[in-house]
């Protein structure tokens, strides 16, 4: 017993005192001043390139490509074909968009600063195609009485023609919960419902990373997306599972690293406004 007291003893005696008692290490700056270690973790290069941030809140910075400032549709066209609802139809569309791409004008109404779908006339795209992006766009649901669940105020946005995020009026509007809005439609649930009510103008802020292939088309990588509504976060790194499909389980098809960003003409005269992207 008494040989056992000394060595707890000698050990209290030859341990540091910062150890066990809750005291913090000291450091010798003026000793450390003559080999300045912390420059081994300093970084000074590849220097980040300047960027304006935005004049007003939303705006564009300025390396931001801005593709809907209120006054034309000159970013946009209106492809051929839109949208596929099942595998089949994805898979078919692709190949014509890459072997045979067709648009006309886009038809969409421009009043007031914003863009309004004119239902019936199909979707539209962008001109210019783009992999990863962030992006910044406005949406308002019209009030519409009589309408509700999928049939109120309905669009949606494509990244790539294919990953769909959802628009609806999801104020005090049920519906099933992927596929109200701030959905990445029929795969995941926003993380909560940001909504505000028909009428209100609203915001979502998206990264947006595109799938990547290997030459014999396998996946590499799916595509991923963060995403705040109206700046509460919505979508977090959700790696989706394939295109957004209506009808039916998604699968990976290989396509092209850049394709154009689509907005949904669903039957709803949903507005959309102050639409800006940056090529990350």
């Amino acid at each position: 017993m008494l040989r056992y007291l000394f060595l707890l003893v000698s050990l209290c005696v030859c341990l540091p005192n910062s150890i066990g008692q809750g005291e913090v290490p000291e450091i010798d700056w003026a000793e450390l001043q003559k080999t300045e270690p912390w420059k081994e973790s300093e970084q000074w290069e590849p220097v980040p390139v300047k960027v304006a941030p935005a004049q007003w809140q939303g705006g564009p910075p300025s390396d931001a490509i801005v593709l809907f400032d209120g006054s034309d549709l000159s970013a946009w066209h209106k492809p051929k074909y839109g949208y596929g609802a099942r595998m089949d139809q994805v898979e078919a569309i692709i190949k014509q968009k890459v072997q045979n791409p067709e648009w006309s004008d886009a038809e969409w109404m421009v009043k007031d600063g914003a863009m309004i779908v004119k239902p019936g006339s199909g979707a539209i795209e962008t001109k210019q195609s783009f992999g990863d992006i962030q992006l910044h766009i406005e949406w308002l649901s019209p009030e519409d009485p009589g309408k509700k669940d999928q049939q109120y105020s309905n669009s949606g946005i494509f990244f790539m023609g294919l990953y769909e995020i959802q628009v609806l009026n999801s104020f005090e509007n049920a519906t099933y919960a992927n596929g109200q809005a701030g959905a990445m439609y029929k795969q995941y649930p926003p993380l909560v419902n940001a909504s505000r009510p028909p009428g209100e103008w609203q915001s979502y802020d998206i990264v947006f990373t595109a799938p990547t292939f290997a030459e014999d088309g396998s996946l590499e990588k799916p595509a991923a997306i963060t995403a705040f509504h109206n700046g509460v976060l919505i979508q977090n790194d959700a790696e989706l599972w394939g295109p957004c499909i209506f009808i039916g389980k998604p699968h990976y098809v290989p396509h092209p690293e850049k394709m154009p960003l689509l907005l949904q003409d669903h039957g709803d005269k949903v507005r959309f406004r102050n639409i800006w992207v940056r090529e990350l």
